[in-house]
């Protein structure tokens, strides 16, 4: 017998989720200079970490030799007065990603199920998997979430909902009206997990005031994280809003320290540095206009994004995929996903814009 055997079935079942290529792992693979490499895999900010916020994370380093704050108070406290809720309303994740790992610790068993969409975030179902609850996945509309048919999927046994909005890895974008219609329909004894993870990218007509209506449906969970807008992805920071009940839950499962000392200073830091912020919504939003205008110039078919990154249809995204990475531009191949002939594009700086849509060209015009 081996050893994998002593895991349950539902673990020995997972297939691990796959981050982008790192920089390093494609120089030693293809012996390109780094700095020749453009990543446009990971949905990262291309301008990196505030100035200001590297300075608070400084200030940090002598207390290494010291456990962090395990409660994350003073970031609580700042997220609290931010979002207008109690600080017993949030809790902190080490990425967004934790929170939704606690989710499905915290209410799903071998004997229940969630619900999410055709094309949502891989970890929906890793987390689901990995509790051995049952995945009910319903198919897309549009590469967008069919909220009809995500209430009509619901079961007797169903404890969660996973709703992605902006959606990861399409873009695709559900008016917070409909958002809200939709939580309103949903049963009171389950648990509505609205990832925000892309929500700072939103123009301001289109945040909704989705923290808001945790007052009057504490079955509702607001996740969001630090790593895409605010650049802090190196770090591990995000959190979660809800009611104080579900939110006592949540840490009851939560790894004691799971969000560290420069982790929690960076992210109050970051949330006060409104000009940085502002400033890569504009770096973004032109990064959107000329990845887009590329497609259109290449007859490139894609799907409208309201995130940091795009979709695009290339045909044999596999051989695309490889194309590009032998002229140094690392993107990201969504057939895990069920998207076979799609590669996915974070949004970049001007410049490596630029030389992905020009080692697209040379892909094309190969293939």
């Amino acid at each position: 017998m081996s050893l994998c055997d002593l895991a349950p079935h539902h673990v020995r079942g997972i297939a691990p989720y796959q981050p982008g290529k790192p920089i390093a792992e494609l120089a030693r693979e293809m012996g390109i200079a780094e700095d020749e490499i453009v990543k446009l895999a990971s949905n990262e900010n291309p301008l990196g970490t505030s100035p200001r916020v590297l300075a608070a994370i400084e200030n940090v380093f002598l207390e290494l030799a010291r456990y962090p704050d395990g409660s994350g108070f003073d970031l609580k406290a700042a997220l609290a007065e931010r979002l207008k809720v109690g600080q017993e309303q949030i809790v902190l994740g080490n990425g967004s990603n934790d929170v939704l790992e606690m989710v499905a610790r915290a209410f799903l068993t071998s004997g229940s199920s969630a619900v999410y969409s055709q094309y949502a975030f891989a970890v929906y179902p890793l987390a689901v998997q990995g509790v051995g609850a049952r995945g009910i996945e319903v198919p897309a509309k549009d590469y967008g979430h069919d909220l009809m048919a995500m209430l009509e999927a619901i079961e007797d046994d169903t404890r969660i909902v996973f709703l992605a909005n902006p959606n990861n890895p399409t873009g695709t974008f559900l008016p917070p009206a409909e958002v809200k219609s939709f939580i309103e329909e949903v049963p009171r004894e389950v648990l509505v997990v609205l990832d925000e993870a892309y929500y700072e990218y939103l123009p301001r007509e289109l945040q909704g005031d989705s923290v808001g209506w945790i007052a009057h449906h504490p079955n509702l969970i607001v996740v969001r994280t630090f790593s895409k807008a605010y650049g802090l992805a190196g770090l591990r920071v995000g959190y979660g809003a809800t009611s104080a009940e579900v939110a006592d839950m949540l840490n009851r499962v939560r790894q004691p320290f799971n969000v560290n000392s420069l982790a929690q200073a960076a992210a109050m830091e970051a949330m006060e540095d409104e000009a940085f912020l502002e400033h890569c919504l504009d770096i973004n939003e032109a990064g959107m206009d000329q990845l887009t205008e590329g497609f259109k110039r290449l007859g490139v078919e894609y799907i409208p994004s309201h995130g940091n990154f795009v979709c695009c249809r290339v045909g044999n995204a596999t051989a695309m995929y490889r194309s590009l990475l032998r002229q140094g531009v690392i993107v990201r191949p969504v057939a895990n996903y069920g998207m076979p002939e799609h590669l996915r594009v974070s949004v970049g700086l001007e410049s490596e814009n630029a030389k992905f849509l020009q080692a697209l060209e040379h892909a094309l015009n190969k293939s």
